[in-house]
């Protein structure tokens, strides 16, 4: 029957040819069925169907701007993305549109970057969100090859921080142009004569990590994400007409270059995002090199081996996807310069070239740094085991450890020989936490060991990471809080007082990571809460010695069944508790903080002896305070607090 075969000929001739009809905007079903509600499994952006853009509409690479969103945490880059987005046309549902991610709404952070495209004045400007807190620097890593510009949000009243530091330099490594936006002018501290001081220690930081004469040339911009507006001169309260962010994609497309592409070389494409999709498989993106991909289209995965490139898989494109705004377009063709997302190969991850058959020689892989801080993930062992989970054997722990390394590249999973147990190799609790949360919520049960730091040796000589510190406090708290840092092998290097903020120090000091595992919670109970710590790794270094005394005492459990509150009731003057009745323990179980340095054992589980006489009074009311609920990078972090300095 030809009928099929005419068909076939007439649609791959359609891919060919410039259509000047418009395809419906969207598509009421994708794969066969309508409302499906998973197009991407981790980082989706939303639940409507697709829509299905230009057939070989491919974007002049003039036309294309590549810009990353960097900063310090807490600076306002994913508040900037949802007002760009707004700027642009795109539909924003609610606040923090690109975090899409569960853990990243709950506690108000990015984990993971994200890529969307905007139109402005006939250009199309890819925007990549990126995280900014220090244990997920490999997310900035991994994308900064893709962008030519990167806009640095910088706090007017805080300036650069630790990790605006690490971001810079990453950026400064790639030739990025910046744009430099100090955010939050409108705060009643915020002076211009502060604008310029931040501005100057902006200039110093390029300065002092090699910034080119280009790159020293940056337009600096003030602005207010939260208010949705942005000026090339200092305002706290613009015109109702310059309330926007015109200024700000303006300064990009004049700034940031067009990427370098060729449309007529083959098909080249870095992989710096992977996702998993129930239908479709790995759904790779990254920004396209060199040449034009088409659906159905041959290519084939390369990687870097110690003797060139080697082939490992051969496929046709299936799909062709691009991020507008808070939604996924289908596309039928994109061309160099643009980043795009494809689906077609099942083995190609992170750090992998999808070309055309032509090509036989990978791009350049992606640089991270090592990573600093390692745990053991085994099996669940404990007297509780079994009783919240449903993927309990080492090889489904095993499985999802390595589906984890192969979409974040800062995570290294090393199988311990002759057991069932991995070592889980990161950048710091944080990240090795959201991991662990992740994991429980999927249904795992685990156990995990101690965090440990990774040493090095060179020469002979044992080198450990360290970690430059920038914390901020009431005067009233500097003493314990050097008290502390120098038991920690800390060292200061600046100090001064706080612009803007009186009766406020600033401190700058560079201290080992393992002196730094479990500091969080005893810095906030020294400041009472009032200061604020921010670390970034640094760099390694000759190993500074053994730690001071840095453990607390613990209260551990002797009794085995269910925590009653008669007996918790007496345990409160002890310490701080963990636990609250109703809950199950074990003997052995660490179940609270002894006020004092040592081990107390108790007995958690003891009951109120009853009789048939009647006594003379009423019963006592048992009114217990709310135990302390760790998070589980707060656990992490109480490892060193409650089992010494002797694991590090």
């Amino acid at each position: 029957m030809p009928g099929p075969y005419i068909r076939a000929a007439w649609s791959a001739a359609r891919r060919c040819l410039p259509s000047s009809k418009t395809n419906p905007k969207y598509y009421n079903s994708i794969f066969g069925r309508t409302g499906s509600s998973s197009w991407f499994t981790r980082r989706g952006f939303s639940a409507a169907a697709p829509a299905i853009d230009h057939p070989d509409s491919v974007v002049d690479p003039a036309k294309i701007r590549n810009v990353a969103v960097i900063a310090h945490v807490d600076h306002g880059k994913t508040t900037l993305m949802d007002r760009l987005l707004r700027q642009c046309g795109a539909d924003v549902p609610h606040e923090r549109a690109l975090d899409s991610i569960n853990l990243e709404r709950e506690r108000g952070i990015t984990i993971a970057s994200k890529v969307t495209s905007i139109s402005w004045n006939g250009n199309e400007l890819n925007m990549v969100d990126t995280p900014g807190h220090a244990d997920f620097g490999g997310e900035v890593e991994r994308v900064v090859g893709m962008v030519e510009g990167a806009v640095l949000v910088v706090d007017a009243g805080e300036g650069p921080l630790a990790q605006t530091k690490f971001v810079v330099a990453k950026a400064l490594k790639y030739g990025i142009r910046p744009v430099l936006m100090l955010n939050k002018v409108d705060r009643p501290s915020v002076s211009e004569d502060r604008c310029g001081e931040v501005e100057s220690m902006v200039f110093d930081l390029f300065a002092n990590l090699g910034a080119s004469e280009e790159q020293l040339e940056f337009p600096i911009l003030y602005a207010s994400a939260k208010e949705g507006w942005a000026s090339t001169t200092f305002t706290k309260d613009p015109p109702t007409e310059h309330r926007n962010m015109s200024a700000l994609l303006d300064a990009i497309l004049s700034h940031v270059p067009p990427p370098r592409a060729d449309l007529e070389e083959p098909f080249k494409m870095m992989v710096s995002m992977m996702e998993r999709d129930f239908y479709l498989g790995r759904i790779l993106t990254g920004r396209i090199t060199s040449g034009i991909v088409r659906i159905g289209d041959k290519v084939h995965g390369l990687r870097k081996t110690d003797s060139g490139s080697e082939k490992f898989e051969e496929g046709r494109v299936v799909k062709l996807m691009k991020k507008k705004g808070t939604s996924t377009a289908l596309i039928d063709c994109a061309g160099a310069g643009d980043i795009i997302s494809l689906a077609g190969l099942s083995n190609p991850s992170i750090g992998h070239t999808v070309s055309s058959l032509e090509v036989t020689t990978a791009l350049p892989a992606i640089e991270l740094d090592p990573p600093t801080i390692s745990m053991t993930f085994s099996v669940n062992d404990s007297s509780l085991g079994g009783r919240d989970g449903s993927q309990l054997t080492g090889a489904k722990i095993g499985e999802r450890l390595r589906a984890e390394a192969e979409t974040n590249l800062a995570i290294n999973v090393v199988p311990v020989p002759g057991t069932d147990s991995f070592e889980v190799q990161g950048r710091g609790e944080m990240q090795l936490g959201i991991l662990i949360e992740n994991m429980r919520r999927e249904g795992f049960e685990l156990s995990v060991s101690p965090p440990k730091v990774m040493y090095k040796t060179e020469d002979g000589q044992k080198l450990e990471p360290l970690e430059e510190v920038i914390i901020e406090v009431n005067e009233e708290h500097v003493g314990l809080v050097m008290e502390a840092l120098s038991n920690r092998r800390g060292e200061l290097i600046d100090m001064g007082p706080c612009a803007g903020a009186e009766g406020r120090t600033r401190m700058t000091l560079t201290c080992p990571s393992r002196g730094l595992v479990g500091y969080r919670s005893v810095f906030n109970a020294d400041t009472h809460g009032t200061g604020f710590m921010h670390r970034a790794f640094l760099t390694y270094a000759k190993y500074r010695g053994p730690l001071g005394n840095v453990r607390k005492g613990v209260l551990v459990s002797m009794g085995s069944g269910t925590i009653t509150a008669y007996s918790l009731m007496g345990l409160e003057a002890r310490g701080i508790l963990f636990v609250s009745p109703g809950m199950e323990a074990y003997d052995g179980m660490i179940i609270g903080e002894n006020s004092r340095d040592s081990d107390l054992d108790v007995n958690p589980v003891r009951a109120k002896e009853l009789s048939n006489m009647r006594s003379a009074g009423k019963d006592e009311n048992v009114r217990l305070a709310p135990p302390r609920q760790n998070q589980h990078e707060l656990i992490i972090q109480s490892h060193q607090v409650y089992t010494g300095p002797e694991y590090y």
